[in-house]
């Protein structure tokens, strides 16, 4: 039996993958691609589709997945601070384009209904596409960015009693006052259950999902939660997007907001690009061919109009004119809304046949100009800022309301929190060194949160969790998790995402050493032999062999590739490193006493490879360094020698240094 859906979704991809392929050989936003390949699979276009409604269906979930995700990676907490960004921001902006369409469309003769109606559709921007862009460029977090979100939910939010408003501007009769006390009395309600809900019963409820380690179990979960409180939304007069927004928000608030992140992402792109090819099936081409002029002037007249509009209502803010002018710009665009609000208009006589294609028009491509708006935006910022303008308005207002993630920077990621990752963490702080744990047992999660520890429930295998820790700003990473594959994975990740990450790795067994290291790790450290060696060290001890021995044996087992422990067939042993390539000898390091016998000598008179049988590589001074030092070289009391050589040799010498402080860096050529 056939089926018209699944046809309509085989076409719509072949045709987004075709476009955008085309499109990033010429370095044109995938968000264009997709509204491209709308319009060629649209009724305007190819007629490929048969059911526009089913892609539509399809879209509500993009945008709902969108708004999610957006709402994950914020806090109830955040957002009340924002409020005065919202409510100040939002409604500038919202009054400002009101006003400015009105007085446009009373210009043009049209009646006050009308141009109040107008007005409404010009005063809301494309939430979907603005925070796709946003994300994507990641600027969410930046002021403009901040500023571009606040005005965006209270476009969300005004958006219901516009639509509310529409029937009483085309003349209908109602209620309209009785319904917005309505609806401000179930928003008032909703706002309530976010509150307990993101205090008590979904932190509750994720806790016992995730003890019983089922991923398919908690991904259901944090969809049902998500499209329920869309649904609850939705049935109270709010729309879908801002339910999920919240539904997002609820989650935030529990230490389960990264893994969620991981689990959600692929749903929200692939949903997403059915809301794109759905604006772009919207288009008629022939009305832009029959119009030319009056689309190109609408286009630049609705840009203008709305990046001002949003520009003073940032600057009005306090924010500086740079972050104003780009959060201006990203908001320049016709919304999705309305063309919610647009049908209602239709409905009630406020607009039809000619203006209503027009404006339709008009809106896609104000959208399909958004992705090169954005990219323009800070060099069109940077030119305006050197205009002689006041400084006040450069630099913006000390104090607003806007509140900025602080990213954490330098830090240390640890992945797995049993006794190694307690180990670190312990010594991280003792330390001052910045760090935060991610692990995937949730009552160690729960445990260790109520005593302070920075530990978030998260698989580490997944991109967004590790974006979601900073790792593009991290300084090293430990991974210390019972779980092969996924250590493997982890490994390749990081140092996808931050090749100056310095990744070290425990493992339970030597035969991942090598894979390991090709995946990209600084350091392995064999768990198996390492606890050997450590046995073996206190045998030693009990025998009253004398500490340097010991210690020289243990760098000798370690840069050896623990050949001494095992059995390794000559073949499999490759010159990846300094250990493997050279079995016998290793890096050392020496300071000079006061009274050593090298100190205030040359390195010609040192004559240390032929006395010796060492080499002397390099010398720290302070806090330089002196490479490859020459003959007439002195060696000063304090220097740092850095020899290479045979343990037994390196051994023999360390007592003209003394007295010797003997500390094997086991260093390989690339510095592993």
């Amino acid at each position: 039996m056939e089926s018209p859906l699944f046809k309509d979704i085989i076409v719509i991809f072949l045709v987004s993958v075709t476009v955008i392929y085309l499109f990033s050989k010429l370095r044109i936003p995938s968000i264009v691609g997709f509204i491209v390949a709308g319009i060629l699979a649209g009724p305007a276009g190819l007629k490929l589709v048969g059911s526009e409604h089913n892609v539509k269906v399809l879209a509500e979930f993009g945008v709902v997945a969108l708004l999610f995700t957006i709402g994950l990676e914020f806090s109830l907490r955040t957002l009340l601070k924002m409020k005065g960004a919202v409510l100040i921001g939002g409604g500038v902006q919202v009054g400002l384009s009101i006003l400015a369409g009105m007085a446009f469309a009373l210009m043009g003769g049209y009646p006050w209904g009308q141009a109040v109606f107008f007005g409404c559709l010009l005063s809301l921007s494309s939430t979907a596409i603005v925070l796709k862009l946003l994300q994507d460029q990641s600027q969410i977090d930046s002021p403009q960015g901040r500023a571009a979100l606040a005005i965006l939910i209270f476009q969300d939010i005004v958006a219901i009693p516009m639509i509310l408003l529409t029937p009483l501007l085309g003349g209908a009769g109602g209620d309209v006052g009785g319904s917005l006390l309505t609806l401000l009395l179930k928003g008032v309600l909703t706002i309530v259950a976010v509150y307990i809900g993101a205090r008590w019963v979904i932190p509750y409820i994720l806790f016992n999902v995730a003890k019983t380690k089922n991923r398919e179990l908690f991904l259901l979960v944090i969809i049902v939660i998500c499209l329920a409180v869309a649904w609850m939304t939705n049935a109270i007069g709010l729309s879908l997007a801002f339910g999920a927004f919240l539904a997002g928000l609820i989650i935030s608030e529990s230490e389960y907001s990264h893994d969620a992140i991981g689990h959600i992402l692929p749903f929200r792109d692939v949903f997403l690009s059915f809301f794109f090819v759905s604006i772009g099936m919207l288009l008629d081409i022939e009305v832009v061919f029959s119009e030319p002029v009056i689309v190109c002037l609408l286009i630049l007249g609705v840009i203008l109009l709305k990046t001002a509009a949003a520009f003073l209502s940032v600057l009005f803010e306090g924010l500086p004119l740079r972050a104003a002018l780009i959060a201006g710009l990203s908001l320049s665009q016709i919304g999705e809304f309305s063309f919610v609000l647009s049908l209602v208009g239709v409905k009630y006589g406020l607009m039809g046949g000619q203006v209503y294609q027009v404006f339709l028009a008009v809106s896609v491509i104000t959208m399909v100009l958004s992705p090169f708006l954005l990219r323009i935006a800070p060099a069109v910022a940077d030119q305006v800022v050197r205009w002689p303008l006041p400084d006040r308005w450069k630099t913006g207002s000390p104090i607003h309301n806007h509140v900025t993630r602080t990213r954490r920077r330098d830090h240390l990621i640890v992945i797995g929190y049993g006794l190694n990752g307690r180990n670190v963490s312990r010594a991280a702080a003792k330390a001052a060194i910045p760090y935060m744990i991610l692990e995937m047992n949730p009552e160690t999660v729960r445990r260790e949160r109520k005593v302070g520890e920075p530990i978030y429930y998260g698989d580490a295998t997944h991109e967004a969790v590790l974006r979601h820790a900073d790792i593009e700003y991290a300084r090293a990473m430990v991974i210390v998790i019972n779980d092969p594959p996924a250590t493997r994975r982890i490994t390749e990740l990081a140092k996808q995402m931050n090749s100056k990450l310095h990744v070290i790795v425990r493992t339970r067994f030597i035969q991942e050493m090598k894979v390991l290291y090709d995946l990209g790790a600084d350091e392995v450290i064999p768990e198996e032999f390492e606890t050997s060696v450590e046995i073996f060290s206190r045998v030693l001890r009990k025998y009253l062999i004398p500490k340097p021995e010991i210690e020289q044996f243990i760098a000798e087992v370690r840069a050896a590739g623990y050949d001494m422990l095992r059995n390794v067939a000559p073949e499999s042993i490759t010159c990846s490193d300094l250990k493997i390539c050279f079995p016998d000898a290793e890096i050392a390091t020496f300071r000079i006493g006061g009274d050593a016998p090298a100190a205030g000598r040359s390195v010609a008179e040192l004559a240390l490879r032929k006395r010796h049988g060492v080499t002397l590589l390099t010398i720290r001074r302070g806090e330089g360094m002196i490479y490859n030092p020459e003959a007439e070289t002195l060696i000063l009391a304090g220097d740092i020698l850095v020899v290479f050589g045979a343990p037994e040799k390196l051994a023999a010498a360390a007592d003209f240094f003394s007295p010797p402080v003997a500390e094997p860096a086991m260093e390989t050529v690339e510095g592993r």
